[in-house]
């Protein structure tokens, strides 16, 4: 199938150079010798292309850099996309880039990209779609390998209360977020200028909810540090570029998306690692717990802090000792 793909997209004798594999099911190959620099994805079931393909389109359509999808068969979860190279922001912060200035340019692209009008049929990403999905990594993988036993039920309805009642007053602003918004999934297009300047890639989760989520993802990252210079300099052109955006507002927003955020990614590790062996994202845990910790001291974020205060004792918020990770 994928043979008659390529085929018919004209790329039949192209070379093909498998790239590294990220936390995702997705494969992705890079095409050599085509009719143009190309990047073969694979998203077997339960994956599902369209909204890769719809979202890819719509940031093109607002006038910022996606990936150009070149053929599509979302059947077979098959996408033929413009090879953007190898210049993403963490490659390049790794080979010694200025941070500060690397930051800053992704957080003007997002700043260009929260502006626009979101697509009509974006999925929620609001209080209940982030409780579930905290739920699915804190509750169900986390808390066994931590506790030794599955959480009750009232322990779930606890926390989903908690994150309602956190994100409750944020409620009101809508608009697009790509969820996954960090250094490894931007690139640097230099022959592009302003926010067209920075590719973006891994945007088929986006949903709608508040803004403030993308730029939690860039400033607080799950697998990076970022050091206080770049996150200013990331914090300060996006409210440049946003000048309408109610700073206090935000900044409260912003810390009532971190928490579950850094809750849920805490725990997305123990279940990379059980599930789908995948131990050496273990070394981003104490990070997340570090950032939650952080973002937990923020007053928007008290109903989530009263309820982790009472059910988890703070020398048990860590990842599971590895050495009890199955073999």
């Amino acid at each position: 199938m994928m043979t008659e793909f390529l085929n018919q997209a004209g790329f039949g004798a192209a070379r093909l150079a498998p790239l590294p594999s990220d936390a995702s099911a997705r494969r992705y190959t890079r095409l050599l010798g085509g009719p143009r620099p190309a990047l073969l994805m694979e998203a077997p079931p339960p994956e599902n292309t369209r909204p890769f393909i719809a979202i890819a389109q719509h940031i093109q359509g607002i006038g910022l850099s996606a990936p150009e999808i070149i053929a599509a068969d979302p059947e077979a979860g098959l996408v033929l996309l413009e090879d953007f190279g190898d210049a993403t922001h963490a490659a390049l912060l790794d080979a010694g880039a200025p941070a500060p200035a690397l930051y800053a340019e992704a957080s003007e692209t997002l700043a260009a990209l929260h502006e626009a009008p979101p697509p009509a049929d974006l999925p929620a990403w609001d209080a209940a779609a982030m409780a579930r999905a905290t739920a699915a990594t804190f509750l169900d993988w986390w808390w066994p390998a931590m506790m030794g036993s599955a959480p009750g039920d009232d322990l779930r309805a606890g926390l989903a209360d908690a994150l309602h009642a956190m994100l409750a007053p944020f409620a009101g602003v809508q608009g697009f977020v790509h969820r996954d918004y960090f250094p490894a999934n931007l690139m640097r297009l230099d022959g592009r200028a302003g926010a067209r300047r920075t590719g973006l890639l891994d945007f088929q989760d986006a949903g709608l909810g508040h803004p403030a989520y993308d730029l939690v993802s860039l400033t607080q990252d799950a697998r990076r540090d970022v050091a206080p210079t770049a996150r200013d300099a990331a914090i300060e052109r996006y409210f440049a570029a946003r000048p309408g955006v109610a700073r206090g507002d935000f900044t409260a927003a912003m810390a009532a998306c971190a928490a579950p955020r850094h809750l849920r990614v805490a725990a997305l590790w123990v279940r990379l690692s059980r599930r789908d062996n995948k131990p050496r994202y273990l070394i981003h845990g104490p990070r997340c717990w570090r950032l939650l910790d952080e973002a937990l001291e923020h007053p928007a974020t008290t109903p989530l802090r009263l309820w982790l205060d009472a059910t988890l004792p703070r020398h048990l918020r860590r990842t599971p000792d590895p050495a009890k990770e199955p073999a």
